[in-house]
């Protein structure tokens, strides 16, 4: 199986050619290459702020997180990566895991709470993305809101309930899942959803398109989606919904290792460091609509806080079991 998914993701990233590189990169001068699995429409201009204020000289490779993440086990040691930016916890982890990464300074570290950064301090979270189940409010009262995922399975959602199988995000809650409840009772909920004929989508985006079509009356989706559609029409009819302390609460994050390939870690230190100060922090919240993580800065405008979420206690370096988790979903037939 592991032999099959490094080569079936590889496949992938040579096939499609995912690599982009800055332009105007002087091949004579030092360049800090950062291999970011967020979307460059997402984090390109604060990228590009960053080599302005930091004076650095930086290359991104920008692909989907999985792909990136099995890229640099691919390559071992004569990858170029300095940095990788990914997009959550479990792709971080298993670089550190693999013993891919090197520990960040801890004045940098300090500054995220420790739920949202390695306990070795191989990788940092600079901003969170909470778990939520959107609903149609024209098509469900609130009275009516599942109090867990489970209550998903019951037959008065049948048909009514959309997710995204193939989707990192939905991957990294199962594996939460599996890390809360265990095995055997994660392939019970998925089996259920299956059995009460949950709508698969390709990403986030397209459930939340659909929900306000009223297509679907709920979805299980990131938090940061539904902005953007509030933005272009705040009369949207979708909300969120929290549940508590399941993994359909969970609170992961993108975040930034530094790559034991480096030759330059003064200047990888100076770059996380940056995202996580008040200006990068910001730019999180205000653009992307993501928690920032450091002490001081507000949450996204209209935003449940952090603080007033109730996700289950979790190590979020046990996300990076993701071979497990792609078993576990063919084992129960919905990828």
């Amino acid at each position: 199986m592991r032999k099959f998914f490094l080569l079936g993701l590889v496949t992938v990233v040579t096939g499609v050619g995912i690599w982009g590189c800055s332009q105007g990169v002087n091949e004579n001068s030092k360049t800090l290459v950062v291999y970011s699995g967020r979307n460059k429409k997402l984090v390109g201009p604060l990228i590009e702020q960053a080599k302005e204020d930091l004076n650095l000289n930086i290359e991104v490779r920008y692909g989907k997180t999985s792909q990136l993440a099995i890229a640099l086990l691919e390559e071992g040691d004569n990858s170029r990566a300095d940095v990788f930016f990914g997009q959550d916890a479990g792709a971080l982890g298993a670089l550190e895991k693999n013993q891919k990464t090197l520990p960040i300074e801890s004045k940098i570290l300090e500054q995220v709470d420790s739920r949202f950064r390695s306990p070795e301090g191989n990788w940092l979270g600079v901003s969170g993305r909470a778990r939520t189940v959107d609903y149609n409010t024209k098509l469900v009262k609130e009275s009516d809101l599942p109090k867990s995922i489970w209550d998903l399975t019951q037959p008065k959602w049948r048909g009514k309930v959309a997710w995204a199988p193939t989707n990192g995000s939905f991957q990294s809650f199962v594996t939460a899942m599996r890390a809360i409840e265990g095995e055997e009772k994660t392939l019970e909920w998925l089996k259920a959803m299956k059995a009460n004929d949950v709508k698969k989508y390709g990403n986030n985006v397209a459930i939340v398109k659909a929900l306000g079509r009223g297509e679907v009356h709920l979805g299980l989706v990131n938090h940061y989606y539904l902005p953007r559609f509030k933005k272009e029409n705040p009369d949207f009819p979708v909300a969120h919904h929290y549940t508590n302390k399941d993994a359909g609460a969970m609170v992961n994050v993108a975040g930034v290792a530094m790559m034991k390939t480096t030759d330059q870690k003064e200047d990888v230190q100076k770059f996380i460091n940056y995202m996580v100060s008040s200006k990068a922090q910001n730019y999180f919240a205000s653009k992307t609509n993501e928690y920032p993580l450091s002490e001081g800065v507000d949450a996204p405008t209209l935003q449940v806080s952090l603080k007033e979420l109730d996700p289950p206690e979790i190590d979020l370096t046990k996300l990076s079991s993701l071979e497990e988790t792609l078993k576990l979903l063919q084992k129960a037939g919905v990828v």
